[in-house]
């Protein structure tokens, strides 16, 4: 068996993990079950699984994220792995050194894999192609394009609450036309089959022909939220209102912030997400944030367990290769 993804090693099975974008419904399952396998090493007394002992994984982060940096480095640790942080503000790229001679550096180490956050959109599928075949290669983030393993903490927070996807209805919320999470949660969603994925924006920040990712277009946010089972809320990046792509936070609030009383239209067990940092007052009203129907900090939990499993698995089939080598 061959694959035309580069996402995929000959015998379908995960190499680096740069989308959801063209990966198939067991794939996505199957990230979710290995999850669900991690998720209680962090109450065990010794947070660890050797699986990726002896392994280098380096966090190359051009942009700031301590959140997802973070996680990243503890589901990295309780595998048992070796992990390296570059600092990009005092590196060689940082001093004219192309991305590909970087990686040639990296590569001249022995590292296993590098977790990429990166400004420009394809940063990480750049890397893939251009790296060792021994090394793998995992997106967390690229410009406005994916960020696929927070779509898949997402997908994993859902199923833990709601059990069946296909029975759901999702709305995501703000700005979709400069979200990489929103982009790999519709990818997600509409994999694992749900009932039906809705976005909510202003026109001005909606990408042009949105209707073919599959979703159906709110400008209303009541009326977009209405009986759904799942309000995902996207930060909104204060540079939008610098580019008058929005009038003011204020009014963006006004029209589009999430409310206890907004909230009544969902359904009564509805959940509330957010991929962080929170901007309260802004997209989503504190007592919301704080509320008894938010699950935001169980998304940050359930990223270790999440990140451990996608790490593992394109780890895995280089360990299998190695194996059979011996």
């Amino acid at each position: 068996m061959t694959s035309n993804n580069i996402q995929l090693d000959n015998n379908g099975r995960l190499k680096h993990f740069l989308t959801t974008e063209g990966l198939n419904k067991n794939l996505l399952l199957n990230i979710l079950d290995h999850a669900e396998s991690f998720a209680g090493v962090g109450d065990r007394a010794v947070k660890k699984v050797p699986l990726l002992r002896g392994k280098t994984i380096v966090n190359l982060f051009f942009e700031p994220s301590t959140r997802t940096r973070t996680t990243f480095e503890l589901a990295a640790k309780r595998l048992s792995a070796d992990v390296l942080n570059i600092n990009i503000a005092q590196s060689a790229t940082s001093k004219g050194e192309s991305l590909q001679d970087t990686l040639r550096t990296l590569e001249a180490m022995h590292c296993d894999m590098f977790v990429v956050r990166h400004g420009s959109s394809g940063a990480a599928h750049f890397m893939a192609k251009h790296v060792s075949p021994r090394i793998r290669i995992i997106n967390a983030g690229d410009g406005n394009h994916a960020h696929p393993t927070q779509a898949m903490l997402d997908m994993f927070t859902i199923r833990h609450h709601k059990k069946d996807f296909s029975r759901l209805k999702v709305a995501i919320v703000g700005d979709i036309m400069h979200s990489r999470v929103a982009r790999s949660e519709i990818h997600a969603l509409t994999t694992l089959g749900v009932n039906e994925v809705r976005v909510i924006a202003p026109l001005t920040l909606l990408p042009a022909r949105v209707e073919t990712l599959g979703v159906h277009v709110f400008h209303e946010l009541e009326a977009g939220l209405e009986d759904v089972d799942v309000v995902i809320m996207l930060r909104l990046q204060r540079e939008r209102m610098r580019s008058a792509l929005l009038p003011s936070e204020q009014e963006y609030f006004h029209n589009y912030g999430l409310t206890e009383k907004r909230l009544q239209v969902a359904k009564d067990d509805a959940i509330v997400m957010h991929p962080g940092p929170i901007n309260r007052g802004v997209e989503i009203d504190t007592h919301v944030a704080d509320g008894e129907r938010s699950v935001i900090l169980q998304q940050v939990s359930h990223g270790i367990a999440v990140r451990m499993a996608v790490m593992a698995m394109s780890m895995g089939s280089l360990v299998d290769k190695q194996e059979e080598k011996t």
